[in-house]
């Protein structure tokens, strides 16, 4: 049995999209933090270390201005409560976890309702959004859609992101329309990378954007919720409202704001790496990397029937290689492991690790 750990430094851990983060790198980091650049007290979730962040974020995304949100799913139902009011239609996509994860909050906290459009894919396109909306209004009742909002990459999708010709088409649309827009974009930094594009190249298509601060910013949790002044004027108050007016959060804004210089860069050299890998990968025998349709940095990786899972798994991990099959595999020849690239990619030669999945592929072969 292997003694090395996923929070080893040299450890390549092939899930979520940053580096594995302890209670423990968490303290450490905190320290060094206040001894060097300091952390500043906030006022529940206002001013000090969070205002830092706030106005860096809003910065990096080219809004004017932005503001902290405990959660993902509270800066997306009051950003589209803020575009809707309380009432109105969101068009959203069906696979979207605004539409399937939150229990319907915006209809039960704030009688907004949702149109699910592209059912059991990854989004809608420009046609269909507008397709979806004459319809709205010009029914017998008058019902407009108030508001669309974007996800990419779609998590239920297997992180498959929107195209970006179709997210500028859907934003012209909107536009056209005079529809407000919102992306909820907790993973931006890495579809820019996965895309070739900037943050700012997506943030400028929609009225507001929603960033994650935990997946790979390497806080404990939160996000930041971005637009222009008046949109994000007073919204402390809905925020507070909600229950989200959060003590102390300057120690995860000091984490955010260590974690936001040179992620981006650092990002897009581990997923170019990540795809040469995959590449080498496919090429050993049992194995199997077919690359999703929209892929951003999520590879599904097939073991050969004569291969066992477990002892795979085992070996790699005595490489120092963590992977994370899903707890219901498929039937046998089938199984996909998700795979997904971080900047764990950077920490040892893809030669190396390609190497590591020869020999488990070997060890595990029945």
């Amino acid at each position: 049995m292997t003694d090395k750990k996923p929070e080893d430094a040299d450890s390549i851990v092939l899930i979520g999209d940053g580096e594995a983060r302890t209670a423990a790198d968490q303290l450490r980091c905190l320290n060094e933090i206040a001894a060097t650049t300091g952390i500043e007290d906030d006022d529940f979730s206002r001013g000090g270390s969070v205002g830092q962040l706030e106005r860096a974020m809003a910065e990096r995304l080219g809004k004017e201005s932005a503001i902290f949100m405990p959660t993902g799913t509270l800066a997306n139902h009051l950003a589209i409560r803020r575009h809707c009011g309380t009432g109105g239609r969101a068009a959203v996509q069906e696979q979207s976890h605004l539409f399937n994860d939150t229990g319907d909050s915006l209809q039960r906290l704030s009688s907004i309702n949702l149109v699910p459009l592209a059912t059991g894919r990854v989004y809608f396109t420009a046609a269909e959004l507008k397709e979806a909306y004459e319809t709205s209004v010009t029914g017998r009742v008058m019902n407009p859609i108030s508001a669309v909002m974007v996800e990419t990459p779609v998590r239920r999708r297997s992180g498959q992101i929107v195209p970006w010709p179709e997210v500028q088409a859907i934003s012209e649309v909107s536009r056209s329309l005079g529809i407000p827009s919102h992306l909820d974009g907790a993973r931006l930094f890495m579809v820019a990378a996965a895309t070739g594009n900037d943050v700012r190249d997506y943030s400028d298509l929609f009225d507001s954007v929603y960033v994650s601060l935990y997946k790979f910013l390497g806080a404990p949790f939160g996000g930041i919720l971005a637009g222009n002044s008046d949109f994000i004027d007073g919204m402390y108050h809905d925020r507070r409202m909600f229950g989200g007016g959060l003590a102390q959060t300057a120690l995860v804004a000091a984490l955010a704001l260590h974690g936001l210089p040179g992620f981006a860069e650092k990002f897009a050299a581990a997923l170019e790496k990540g795809k040469q890998l995959m590449r080498a990968i496919d090429g050993i025998p049992g194995l199997s990397v077919t690359p999703f349709e929209h892929s951003s940095n999520i590879f599904p990786l097939t073991l050969a029937d004569n291969l066992d899972l477990d002892r795979f798994k085992s070996a790699l991990a005595d490489h120092g290689i963590f992977i994370y099959p899903p707890e219901q595999p498929g039937e046998p020849g089938v199984r996909p492991i998700d795979l997904h690239v971080n900047a764990t990619m950077l920490r040892r030669p893809n030669d190396e690790l390609a190497s590591a999945f020869s020999a488990a592929a070997a060890q595990a072969t029945a």
